[in-house]
């Protein structure tokens, strides 16, 4: 997804190129799976420490507290008499609001004789993120049959670098930083940016430390046995509150807790018989619920942590569609949010034009002084027609024709830029290209520079017409049809429809490659196709563009041996010229792609199939840490008593992956939520084998909510309401 590294050529007269541009690449040389690290995160600010609960300090590391895109501190680290302390264990908790980890001393050393052993002392720190700060508590116990004296101390720094820096990119010139003691309890570390914005971080010690400078506080404890000492620390953005004692530290915990709790109190929730299941899907909801940031339009899941901690616009569609059985909130706030800021003119540096939706928005230094083109960024082919497509879908759900009136001229528009902008040569297709080297090359959602090309490997020219963008072109005609219908638009109605139909006679026409049971994953420049066997032609079942004969043909490519790895539809075929495992998108496996797949054959009633992928990816997800599904791992074949290989820089949480095994569950029971109708209805339901049963709470609709158990007998699936509140109607269909 996102901005990765992208630079192939294009041979167009639109298009501007240079293969030797840096694009934005995410440096390896740092493997996040090594460090193991852990994430919390509230609104616009985030932290990732590793499993001590320390922020290094190592070159390449991407450990730190982050707040709009800048690195606000990138050291904190523990210090036991000059140590780092043992790590017992550490976790984030279930509902990721706290990160705990136990700690111990190591054996300490006098002269060369050992003064201390091992795991006399205890340390516990809690730490959670709250309102643009980060605070920590750190307990101190003696469990040895003697007093101890105990220097403890914490040692701190802040870059300020900018998080594309933090990925890897060079500047040629920095601002100002500078720090200053806070009295006898804090530091200030500031930087002055040359945005001119001053970025600043406090860090405040309770109790006052007796000795503190600008980069370390230190503490002389005597604890006698069986003594506890506490510490609390806080570091983040700068706030009003005068005396920071440990009841504030209590306080902001309880604020933390609570709106995480009462955010995800909208979901509806799902137990099951398996308890591994069920830890996946808890582990989904919190990683979800966290990611998402209110903003003024509404609620906004971020696309991920660390690199993609922001708006993103296909991530947070194609999450919100992924959801919206679970929670039709997140996709109201998704569309307000986007809607809002659609592009209104045209601007080649931000490859923005009229009617065009959001790619990516950026509030760092960089973005500020147009170092990279990401302060609003349009370059994203499949934004626009999604946003009209998850239009469509959230008035299905939901029926709130009021949010569907006021977003109509946005609809409208992204239509209109779709038939002009999009299809600048007037082919009937949807294609890319960037129009400043600045700009990503590949503008659909594998794009990195060398993932479109054609069988023998070649990379293809533009501008690109990407098979699943026909797919989503063709959605949002059909589903501009049924909103402009319920406005009373029928002469435009009839219209998107027609158009619709016509996209699909044209579209079976010049992508199918009989040869290979699969359509070709796009159309170059020459309107040659490129006839690769990738997992984009699977998204390509998710609106209903393909023939019923081919759609099977394709689901039968996408699980042979070729492409389904064991752990999930990888995203080329081993046969592919450009195919490598470990490659981010030429052979490796993103749980989203799967998911969306998964729906797509769900939607020509290849459930078997869907289960297939279901239980892939639920395999997989029991090996991960947390039961926590990632952006995306390797593609190696699975081999028995093996797990699935991670890919080094995969970004983890993740929304759109977070919100996979919600939507395979989605998928395999064929569930959909009808407002019209006040109805919850299965279309030929199935249970893969993993599950005996699934109790799905709260299914809401306007007309009320609903629980419903659902028993796998055998290949069958029987469906009993535990509660009804309300005017809602289950239905099973076969």
């Amino acid at each position: 997804m996102n901005t990765s590294n992208v630079t192939c050529s294009e041979s167009n007269a639109h298009s501007v190129d240079d293969a030797s541009a840096p694009q934005y690449a995410i440096s390896a040389s740092a493997n996040l799976q090594e460090r193991r690290t852990r994430t919390l995160k509230h609104g616009d600010t985030f932290a990732v420490f590793d499993q001590r609960g320390d922020i290094g300090d190592g070159i390449g590391n991407s450990e730190g507290l982050y707040h709009r895109d800048t690195r606000m501190l990138s050291q904190f680290q523990l210090l036991l008499e000059e140590s780092r302390p043992l790590l017992l264990s550490s976790m984030t908790q279930d509902d990721n609001a706290v990160f705990s980890a136990d700690l111990s001393n190591p054996d300490l050393l006098i002269d060369g004789k050992i003064a201390l052993r091992r795991e006399q002392l205890h340390l516990h720190r809690t730490k959670f993120v709250w309102a643009g700060t980060c605070y920590e508590r750190v307990l101190v116990r003696n469990f040895s049959d003697s007093a101890l004296h105990v220097r403890l101390s914490f040692r701190f720094a802040s870059d300020f670098a900018d998080l594309f820096e933090v990925r890897g990119e060079k500047r040629a010139a920095h601002g100002v930083s500078s720090s200053a003691l806070d009295g006898d309890h804090g530091v200030i570390l500031s930087y002055k940016g040359l945005d001119s914005i001053e970025r600043r971080t406090r860090l405040t010690f309770e109790p006052a430390p007796k000795a503190l400078t600008t980069g370390r506080a230190a503490y002389a404890l005597f604890l006698k046995p069986g003594e506890t000492r506490r510490i609390f620390v806080r570091y983040g953005a700068p706030d009003d509150i005068a005396v920071w004692t440990g009841r504030e530290f209590y306080r902001q915990m309880r604020a933390a807790r609570h709106a995480l709790r009462e955010s995800s109190a909208r979901a509806a929730s799902v137990d099951s018989s398996n308890s591994v299941f069920n830890e996946i899907v808890r582990r989904s909801v919190s990683d979800l619920y966290m990611l998402i940031t209110d903003t003024p339009e509404g609620h906004y899941p971020y696309a991920g942590t660390p690199w993609f901690s922001t708006p993103f616009g296909r991530d947070a569609i194609i999450t919100a569609l992924m959801t919206l059985w679970v929670d039709p909130t997140i996709a109201k706030g998704v569309l307000r949010f986007l809607a809002a800021n659609q592009a209104t003119t045209s601007d080649p540096t931000r490859d923005a034009e009229p009617g065009k939706i959001l790619h990516e928005m950026r509030f760092g230094e960089m973005a500020n002084l147009h170092e990279v083109p990401f302060g609003k960024y349009y370059g994203s082919v499949d934004s626009t027609p999604l946003f009209v497509l998850l239009l469509g879908e959230y008035f299905v759900r939901t029926g709130d024709l009021e949010t569907i009136r006021a977003l109509w001229p946005n609809a409208e528009a992204a239509l209109r830029w779709i038939d002009t902008y999009g299809d600048r040569d007037g082919d009937g297709f949807v294609e890319y290209y960037r129009q400043t080297k600045e700009g990503l090359a590949n503008q659909g959602w594998k794009d990195s520079h060398d993932s479109i090309f054609h069988s023998d490997g070649t990379t293809a020219a533009g501008p690109i017409a990407l098979c699943e963008v026909q797919a989503y072109v063709y959605g949002a005609k059909r589903h501009g049809a049924l909103l402009a219908g319920a406005l009373g638009h029928h002469a435009a109605a009839a219209s998107l429809q027609a158009q619709a139909m016509q996209l699909r006679r044209q579209f079976e026409d010049k992508f199918w490659c009989e040869e290979l049971s699969i359509y070709a994953i796009a159309l170059d420049g020459a309107k040659q196709p490129c006839r690769v066997v990738s997992s984009n032609s699977g998204q390509v079942l998710l609106t209903g563009i393909a023939s019923p004969e081919r759609a099977q043909r394709v689901a039968d490519t996408l699980l042979s041996p070729a492409v389904f790895s064991g752990w999930g539809i990888r995203t080329v075929s081993v046969s592919a010229a450009r195919y490598n495992p470990m490659s981010y998108h030429n052979g490796s496996v993103w749980p989203h792609d799967n998911g969306l797949i998964a729906m797509g054959m769900s939607r020509y009633g290849m459930k078997q199939a869907a289960a297939e992928v279901f239980t892939a990816l639920f395999d997989a997800a029991t090996y991960m840490d947390l039961r926590r599904l990632p952006e995306l791992f390797c593609g190696f074949v699975r081999r028995e008593h093996n797990a699935p290989t991670q890919y080094p820089v995969a970004c983890s949480p993740q929304a759109w992956a977070a919100a996979t095994t919600l939507c395979l569950l989605q998928a395999t029971l064929g569930l959909e939520l009808f407002d019209g109708s006040r109805e919850v209805a299965f279309f030929r339901p199935v249970l893969p084998t993993f599950l005996d049963h699934v109790h799905l709470r709260n299914l809401r609709l306007s007309g009320g909510s609903v629980d419903v158990l659902l028993h796998r007998h055998g290949n069958d699936v029987a469906a009993t309401v535990t509660r009804r509140d309300g005017d809602v109607v289950v239905v099973v269909r076969y």
